[in-house]
């Protein structure tokens, strides 16, 4: 249980609700655009108030008002209990202008700043989620003088400032070793990462490396000798199948190989590599696709999801089962170092995400919405992972993935269409092992970057917490306490009623009397 805390004899507490003046925004009856002089007042949402980006104007008819005094919170959606500084235009529909009358309102900014995470964790609403008022209006809500509430304010200000310079440092950090992992794998599948280890290869090994079609026959022999392999195989299943009786499904003969349609080299391939299709490199293979009828069969097993696979990511905490029968195993089971393409939503964010199977689950199969790739013999798959995750191979992806519905896909055959630049079996090896040591430390760096920027928002939190405690800055014995701003506040608010007590009497003493008559009177009128 917390220590209950004991704030300075200056100050008080209060229910935020007590004190707070609040409004919730309108959709503008009238939007424009652009910038007119009708259409003068800039639509306040979300994007507005956080980066300044108005995206339509409106007349301000039925609109609700916000300007640079008060403070906003966004108040319906997944970002619910966001507060922002304000900004001068019409109050969007999904936000609240908070204000409180005799005070600082950055000092009620950065308490309420303070509460984001509660607030946004106990949002109300099983669609779209909102602000929950009774947890708001009733935290209690510290007031310092309003000397100190200023001091205050001044102090997180100028500490926020150091951190946030700090931030942008780890930023700009993080920015740049973004780019140097990007440079670093450019060069990789250019060949230029390698270049001297290529010039040294044959003084090294007393052999030259094969030439480009020394390449394509390879890799024909190896995509021969693994159909020979899986024909073996299936006749061997056939004939068990047989002998059985031939119960159940009969085993499906692996597809013909076709012959490979050799491809022009890019110019900036290094003359002793070649351009292949990923199907020329590996065996394409759909997964298991999702249905009811599953549930029935007797045999239930792990697989993956697009859940479980990122960026040469796998997260196995949630694993699922599903229904599986003997004949699906052998073309959707998973083997250590199988590529896992994501077939993707529609979001070209998300899409073709690729990382390889690490064999931790044994046996495993995956769902239709993950595209395998097996790389064949004298194939790195590893090699195959890192240029999937190059921006040239990012932007292959999105290529191939577009389509004329504006929403992108993958599928066996577009995966199967990716072009890789392909070196030998040797230069695969030294390019993956001097990427594997490039790229940890990388990772390492931006661990430990990402580390500090953690403990930076830790540090405003602590700020934070002082400052509400009355523990940021020391008080000042001439400082009015906070009683008299609260009894300042309560005869404004008296006086504010009586006002509109007032008007609303004189509007009704100003109102035409009208005399009642019997319904008899009314009738002797209309005769």
């Amino acid at each position: 249980m917390r220590d209950k805390v004991v704030y300075p004899n200056s100050w008080e507490v209060v229910k935020l609700g007590e004190i707070a003046e609040s409004e919730k925004g309108k959709k503008p009856k009238n939007e424009n655009n652009e910038l007119t002089e009708t259409f003068c007042y800039p639509y306040i949402d979300i994007e507005a108030f956080e980066k300044l980006n108005f995206k339509t104007y409106t007349d301000g008819e039925k609109c609700v008002f916000c300007d640079e005094n008060d403070f906003l919170m966004v108040w319906d959606g997944s970002r619910s209990g966001l507060v922002g500084k304000g900004v001068k235009g019409a109050l969007g529909s999904t936000l609240v202008r908070i204000k409180l009358p005799k005070m600082n309102n950055r000092y009620a900014y950065y308490f309420l700043q303070s509460k984001y995470l509660q607030i946004n964790t106990r949002a109300k609403g099983s669609g779209t989620p909102h602000v929950d008022p009774d947890l708001l209006w009733n935290y209690d809500f510290p007031i310092p003088p309003l000397n100190e509430q200023n001091r205050i304010v001044t102090k997180i200000e100028a500490l926020f400032s150091e951190i946030d310079n700090g931030i942008d440092s780890l930023s700009k950090a993080k920015f740049q070793l973004e780019q140097y992992r990007q440079s670093l794998l450019k060069s990789a599948f250019e060949g230029k990462l390698t270049e001297q280890w290529r010039a040294d290869y044959e003084k090294n090994n007393g052999k030259p490396l094969p030439t480009a079609d020394e390449l394509l026959k390879q890799i024909q022999d190896t995509r021969q000798a693994h159909y020979d392999q899986q024909l073996a195989k299936w006749e061997l299943a056939v004939k068990t199948w047989e002998e059985n009786g031939k119960e159940g499904k009969k085993p499906t003969k692996p597809s013909k190989i076709d012959d490979i349609s050799p491809l022009s080299n890019t110019d900036n391939l290094p003359k002793v590599w070649r351009d292949f299709y990923l199907s020329d490199l590996s065996e394409i293979t759909g997964g298991l696709t999702k249905n009811g009828k599953r549930n029935d069969f007797e045999e239930k097993a792990p697989y993956l999801r697009v859940a479980n696979v990122y960026a040469n990511k796998l997260l196995l905490d949630e694993i699922s089962y599903i229904g599986i029968q003997e004949a699906e195993k052998a073309r959707t089971a998973l083997k250590k170092g199988d590529l896992l393409v994501v077939e993707g939503n529609g979001s070209i964010e998300q899409i073709g995400r690729v990382a390889m199977w690490d064999g931790s689950i044994e046996p495993c199969y995956h769902q239709n919405h993950l595209i395998k790739s097996r790389t064949y013999a004298k194939v790195n798959s590893k090699y195959i992972l890192y240029f999937l995750m190059s921006a040239t191979g990012r932007k292959r992806i999105v290529e191939v993935a577009s389509s004329t519905t504006g929403l992108h896909t993958l599928s066996l055959t577009k995966v199967s269409n990716l072009v890789i630049p392909y070196p030998s079996e040797e230069e695969q090896v030294e390019i993956v092992s001097i990427l594997d040591q490039k790229l940890s430390e990388t990772e390492n760096v931006l661990n430990e970057l990402n580390i500090q920027t953690k403990k930076a928002e830790i540090l405003k939190s602590s700020i934070l917490q002082k400052a509400f405690q009355g523990k940021l800055v020391p008080q000042d014995d001439n400082d009015p306490p906070a009683s008299n701003l609260l009894e300042q506040i309560k005869q404004e608010r008296e006086q504010a009623l009586a006002l509109i007590q007032e008007a609303k009497q004189a509007k009704k003493a100003d109102k035409p009397k009208t005399t009642k008559r019997t319904k008899k009177a009314k009738t002797t009128e209309n005769q």
